[in-house]
C-alpha cells in the first residue's frame, strides 16, 4: 500500500500546485498558464528530489509517514488585481484544493457503497490530504500560510515579514516538530471521525 499512498501524495501535490496557478490567473497573472504549468499532467510538476527520491525513500523505511512537494508553481504578485490579498488568495487555493479533494473522499467513505479495498484507498486519500493541507497552513515561510498571515498584519510590520522570510523558516520548523506530537493525536482523532 506504501506504493499506493506515494501515487496519492503525487496527485495531490500536483492538484495543490495547478490550484495555485488557476487561482493566480484568476487574479490576473498568466506567468503560470504561460509556463504550462496549468496542467495535472505530473511532467511539468515534478521535482526529482521532493517529488520522486524523497517520498520513495520514506514509503520504504517508514511506511507511515510520507512527505514531498513539487516545483512550486510561477508566479508574478505585481501582476495581480488585488494587491493586498491576491497573494493570500493564491497561497489559500492549494490547501483548500486538498481540503475538497478529502472532503469528496469522505462523502464516498460515509455516503457512497464501496468496497473494502476502495474505503481503505479513500482513507489514504483523506489522510494525505488533510495532512497536506494543514502543514501547508501552517504560518512560516515558505509555506502557504505564511503568505496568508503576511496579508493580515498591517505594513508597518514589513520588517517582521522580511525576518520571517530570512530565518522564520528553520524558526517555525523547529517548533512544529516539537508540537507534533501533541498535534498529531488531534489530527489522527479527526480523520477516524470523519472516516468513521
Amino acid at each position: 500500500m506504501s506504493f499506493i499512498a506515494f501515487l496519492i501524495l503525487i496527485v495531490s501535490i500536483i492538484a495543490h500546485e495547478v490550484a495555485h496557478g488557476i487561482a493566480a490567473l484568476a487574479q490576473g497573472d498568466p506567468t503560470a498558464k504561460y509556463a504550462g504549468r496549468l496542467t495535472l499532467n505530473p511532467i511539468p510538476h515534478i521535482d526529482m528530489f521532493g517529488s520522486i527520491l524523497l517520498p520513495a525513500f520514506l514509503a520504504i523505511v517508514s511506511p507511515g509517514f510520507m512527505f514531498g512537494w513539487a516545483k512550486p508553481v510561477p508566479i508574478n504578485p505585481y501582476n495581480f488585481r488585488n494587491q493586498k490579498w491576491g497573494e493570500a488568495i493564491v497561497a489559500f487555493a492549494g490547501p483548500l484544493t486538498n481540503l475538497v479533494i478529502a472532503g469528496v473522499f469522505v462523502l464516498l467513505v460515509k455516503f457512497a457503497p464501496i468496497s473494502a479495498s476502495l474505503a481503505i484507498f479513500s482513507a489514504y486519500v483523506v489522510i494525505i490530504n488533510v495532512v497536506l493541507a494543514i502543514f501547508n497552513l501552517i504560518p512560516i515561510p515558505p509555506l502557504d500560510g505564511s503568505k496568508i498571515l503576511f496579508a493580515l498584519i498591517p505594513q508597518r510590520f514589513h520588517g517582521f515579514k522580511n525576518w520571517m522570510e530570512q530565518r522564520g523558516f528553520i524558526i517555525g520548523l523547529v517548533i512544529v516538530l516539537a508540537v507534533w506530537q501533541f498535534i498529531s493525536p488531534v489530527v489522527q482523532k479527526l480523520l477516524v471521525y470523519l472516516l468513521d
